[in-house]
């Protein structure tokens, strides 16, 4: 059993691997498109679909590394605002259990407060501005 696997170890040395953010994209996107295929059963899709999983093995199995890479920053730079709308809401409900988060109302910074503590005033640690809560 280990035979094959040093075997595919071997082959694959050199080769970019693909386990980067455009791959599991484009994996994601043939799934959907997939889907979409089966359900509205359409050619055009299947062959989308095929063409993206064709794509997806060519960046796993390439011997340009680095050619590879600059795809892969170059999908995340025009992903970026996307990335960090999303970013930025997973990150706040983080604290969402535990923590509040207040807007400042004459700077706008963000403030978390713990949660539970009934009226409180808070201070921004930005423009120093006072405001009073429930937490």
């Amino acid at each position: 059993m280990s035979n094959w696997r040093a075997r595919l170890a071997q082959w694959m040395q050199g080769r970019y691997g693909g386990n980067d953010t455009l791959n599991k994209w484009l994996l994601g996107a043939f799934l959907i498109l997939l889907l979409l295929s089966l359900l509205l059963q359409s050619n055009l899709l299947n062959l989308l679909a095929i063409l993206v999983l064709i794509y997806s093995y060519f960046r796993i199995f390439s011997r340009n590394i680095t050619k590879r890479a600059a795809e892969n920053q170059k999908f995340l730079e025009l992903t970026q605002p996307i990335r960090r709308f999303f970013g930025g809401k997973k990150a706040a409900g983080q604290y969402s259990k535990t923590h509040r988060v207040y807007a400042c109302p004459s700077c706008g910074q963000k403030v978390r407060v713990p949660k539970g503590r009934g009226k409180i005033e808070i201070t921004c640690p930005k423009c120093r501005t006072s405001f009073i809560k429930r937490s």
